[in-house]
Order: C-alpha cells, then sequence, then structure tokens
C-alpha cells in the first residue's frame, strides 16, 4: 500500500471516529434531557357541578310541608283547595308501612291521601291523591285488565293489615286485601276492599312537594 493511501485510509478512519463520538454525545445529552427535565404538570379540567334533578324533591319538613305530619281534624290544602282530615288509617304489609288519609273538601267530596316512604338510596316519600272510579262489579285480575279504555298491568297485590284513626268508616283494627295496576302512560289504578267486603277502585295522582300545606292544627 503507497503512503498516500494509508494517509487517505487514516483521515476516514479518524473523521468516522469523530463523526461516531459527536453522534454518542447528542444521544447521551437527548436522554439525559428527557430524564432530568421535571414533568409537566397538566392543570385539572374544572368539571361544572351535576344540576340537579328535575324532580329533586328537597326536605320535607324544612323546604315544605312533611305530609307525615297531618294529623286526624286537621285542616290543610291540596293545591291550594282546603281540605279537612276526617280520619286515618295506618297499613302495614310485609314490613312496609303508609298511611291513608280520609279528606273531605269543600264540596264535601270524599278523597283518599297516601303518604308512603319508599325504599331507596336515598329513601324518597311518595304522596298520592286518590280518585274513586266506578267498578261496576269488577273484581282485579291476576293479569292484565281494561278500565275505561286503558289496559293496566298487575305490579302487587297482598293482604294488609290496618289501624284506623278518627273517622273512617271502617273498624279500629282489621285486615284489607289490595291490588295494584299500572298502564303503560305510568298511570296507576288500585283495588281495595275491606274485611272481605266489596271491591272499590281509585285512581291515583301523584303530589309533587310542597302541594300540601297545613292551614290549621287539630288541637
Amino acid at each position: 500500500m503507497s503512503m498516500t493511501s494509508m494517509v487517505v485510509l487514516g483521515l476516514s478512519i479518524v473523521t468516522i471516529l469523530l463523526l461516531l463520538g459527536a453522534f454518542l454525545a447528542t444521544l447521551r445529552q437527548d436522554r439525559k434531557g428527557r430524564t432530568s427535565a421535571p414533568p409537566v404538570e397538566v392543570a385539572p379540567v374544572e368539571t361544572p357541578p351535576l344540576p340537579a334533578p328535575v324532580s329533586a324533591p328537597g326536605h320535607a319538613g324544612s323546604d315544605y310541608t312533611d305530609p307525615r305530619t297531618i294529623r286526624v281534624d286537621d285542616r290543610i290544602e291540596v293545591h291550594g283547595s282546603p281540605a279537612r282530615v276526617l280520619g286515618a288509617m295506618h297499613v302495614s304489609w310485609q314490613g312496609n308501612q303508609w298511611t291513608e288519609y280520609l279528606l273531605r273538601d269543600r264540596s264535601r267530596r270524599h278523597q283518599w291521601l297516601s303518604v308512603e316512604v319508599l325504599p331507596g338510596e336515598p329513601p324518597h316519600l311518595e304522596v298520592q291523591l286518590w280518585t274513586d272510579v266506578p267498578t261496576q262489579g269488577m273484581v282485579p285480575a291476576k293479569s292484565m285488565l281494561i278500565m275505561e279504555g286503558v289496559e293496566f298491568f298487575p305490579i302487587e297485590r297482598g293482604t294488609a293489615a290496618f289501624r284506623s284513626e278518627g273517622n273512617t268508616g271502617n273498624s279500629e283494627r282489621g285486615l284489607l286485601d289490595f291490588a295494584d295496576y299500572r298502564a303503560s302512560d305510568g298511570r296507576l289504578l288500585s283495588f281495595e276492599r275491606i274485611q272481605g267486603g266489596a271491591w272499590t277502585a281509585a285512581y291515583a295522582q301523584p303530589l309533587p312537594p310542597g302541594s300540601i300545606s297545613i292551614v290549621r292544627r287539630a288541637r
């Protein structure tokens, strides 16, 4: 090999070594920068609070009159219409308890007002105003039935114990049979009979919170 070739070869090797060294230095610097740099803190995204449910019931006793405090002989208003509480039936069935108040309005019409605490998380208060419907000798079927052209499907039935207070037209204590139905539009229908008597039926109108107020307490 000539002297010139050896010089060229030596310079080439030196050049390659210099380039390789520069590349390795750059790579080490890059790795050092990625590992030692502090992590970037991402500011948390503030999510707006969830809106309150449209049907939020509030708190009975503070936001509106607690219907569980209604007593016999109270003067109350239902949707602004005055009524008097004639009596009450305290009903118990399979661990569930509810109260049915007999009301008489200004036109001396009688209606029942039921108040029940339904289980759930949290439990909620269900208040319903019942309006009698003619049964024409009908009995509650164990399957679908049609009332005034509307199909109702069974949801619950049984025999409950009751205790009467005031003037309800019933005995002080006894048993009542009931059968509850629901239509596809959510409408409720309930059959009831006292001590094996004739069946009566009524439609339920759920009352929103604040629709009942106590005008005058019974003494």
